[in-house]
């Protein structure tokens, strides 16, 4: 793709649901873990609606829907202690598997970096999932910054990760964008003041994302280049 005439001197963008499609791995690292312990595997459409606070948030509300307790029953009971380290196995061994880059993701990606564009992923996927899943895909030289849940004490939709981006380029927020596909990465876009483009193909919890009223609605990702 021909490098464009850009508008903007730094894009950050989610992971999951943005740039690579990852919920049938992160189903079958579930169920792997569920099935661990002798319970009942959840269904594909109900991980793709626990997407997008974090691997382990994920992992609550399955082990909530599957032991009958609160969430935060989970989120302090012994049950959420034994299965993280099983968790994390299974998912390290899935990640890559079965995800699969969203179209143009490359080409695109390419062309911004040649334009001269700072580029980031800001994510709520904790660390060591998230440079597997880049690793995986060859995505990691695609970036000048990761943000990762862990990454910082707080997370999206807190702004942290890309004032952190902001400061380092030291760029306007003016000239940011956020592109991403739930209403959390628009509340992080608001909250660091800069503006967001939300696709309608990722994982918002089963809402439209043209209720989170995004600046724009791309198709994909190679509207960036237009």
């Amino acid at each position: 793709m021909k490098a464009p005439n850009m508008r903007w001197d730094a894009i950050f963008f989610d992971l999951d649901g943005t740039l690579v499609q990852t919920s049938p791995e992160i189903a079958d690292a579930v169920n792997d873990t569920l099935r661990h312990f002798g319970w009942p595997a959840a269904a594909q459409a109900q991980v793709d609606l626990w997407i997008g606070h974090g691997t382990r948030e994920l992992l609550i509300q399955a082990l909530a829907q599957v032991t009958g307790q609160s969430a935060e029953a989970v989120r302090q009971g012994p049950v959420l202690q034994q299965a993280l380290p099983v968790f994390d196995g299974h998912y390290q061994a899935r990640c890559g598997t079965r995800s699969q880059l969203y179209p143009h993701v490359r080409e695109t990606l390419g062309a911004l970096r040649l334009a001269g564009c700072k580029l980031a992923v800001v994510t709520n996927k904790e660390g060591r999932y998230t440079d597997t899943v880049l690793k995986a895909h060859q995505l990691h030289s695609c970036f000048d910054l990761v943000v990762s849940g862990d990454t910082f004490p707080q997370k999206k939709p807190t702004p942290v990760g890309i004032n952190h981006g902001l400061a380092l380029w030291q760029v306007a927020p003016a000239r940011a964008l956020f592109v991403g596909d739930s209403s959390i990465d628009a509340a992080t876009a608001r909250n660091a003041g800069i503006a967001v483009w939300l696709l309608p193909y990722g994982y918002n919890m089963g809402e439209p994302v043209q209720a989170c009223q995004p600046d724009r609605v791309i198709a994909d990702i190679s509207e960036l280049l237009t």
